[in-house]
């Protein structure tokens, strides 16, 4: 069975971690079933917002299951899990629909790293939130110490990430990390995304790259499909298309 599921309906998709009896700690299986619904989410013209969020009484994501990477060597554990659960992560954080991520738990290590990646985040009161690596003599690899610096105050991810403290709903709320502290994250998410199906999908679109551009969240990409997208829109790109089927010279006028 998938311990990542994906649902979608009335231009919504949704995320769901799944590996309950694990706290839904990720191994390799749930990466690449992550991976694979995130390929599907990006390509699905009829999704317009996109909710994240996890299974069980306790945890949304309590990081990397500790099984899955303790054995391999440290080349193996740079280049394999590393490498690819941060090229994960990434493609999360550059989905070209708005995400909001519904944490129902605590979010540990990758777990906060996956919240992390999300536009928005919904925090439920227990959704503790630590970068507890250190204390098991590993360092954050998915972004913990990268993009969650540029989200957070720089003294509050030390705080987790060098000192082992864990950061309270209230304090990330006020932080401005999270939008809001609910008991029923997924509906408060689902309120979220509502207004995102009242706006423009092309405008919800670029207003996204332009501030993943603005963060340097793979602002070369971004930069390069904006201007794709203004080029599109333009005669100059019809009369170039017509011009060279017709096998003729081009007669541009500059729009």
């Amino acid at each position: 069975m998938s311990a990542v599921t994906l649902q979608t309906a009335g231009g919504l998709a949704v995320l769901t971690l799944d590996n309950v009896e694990r706290h839904n700690a990720f191994d390799r299986a749930m990466l690449g079933q992550l991976d694979a619904h995130l390929d599907m989410v990006r390509d699905a013209e009829d999704v317009r917002a996109v909710i994240l969020t996890g299974t069980g009484p306790k945890a949304f994501c309590v990081g990397a299951d500790i099984n899955e990477w303790a054995g391999l060597s440290p080349r193996e554990f740079a280049r394999d899990w590393v490498h690819n659960g941060h090229r994960i992560f990434d493609k999360l954080a550059r989905l070209p629909q708005p995400t909001i991520a519904a944490v129902n738990g605590y979010a540990f290590g990758g777990g906060l790293e996956l919240v992390a990646a999300c536009d928005v985040r919904v925090l439920a009161p227990k959704a503790h939130l630590a970068l507890p690596e250190a204390g098991i003599g590993v360092v954050p690899g998915w972004s913990g110490t990268q993009r969650l610096v540029r989200l957070m105050p720089e003294p509050m991810v030390r705080e987790m990430a060098q000192f082992g403290r864990r950061v309270m709903p209230e304090r990330a709320v006020a932080a401005g990390f999270a939008v809001s502290i609910a008991e029923d994250t997924l509906t408060e998410a689902k309120t979220i995304a509502a207004d995102v199906l009242k706006r423009s999908p092309f405008a919800t679109d670029l207003v996204k790259s332009m501030i993943n551009a603005a963060v340097n969240e793979d602002s070369p990409v971004a930069i390069e499909a904006l201007a794709s997208a203004a080029v599109a829109a333009s005669a100059d790109l019809a009369e170039g298309v017509a011009a060279f089927r017709e096998k003729r010279s081009p007669d541009f006028k500059g729009a």
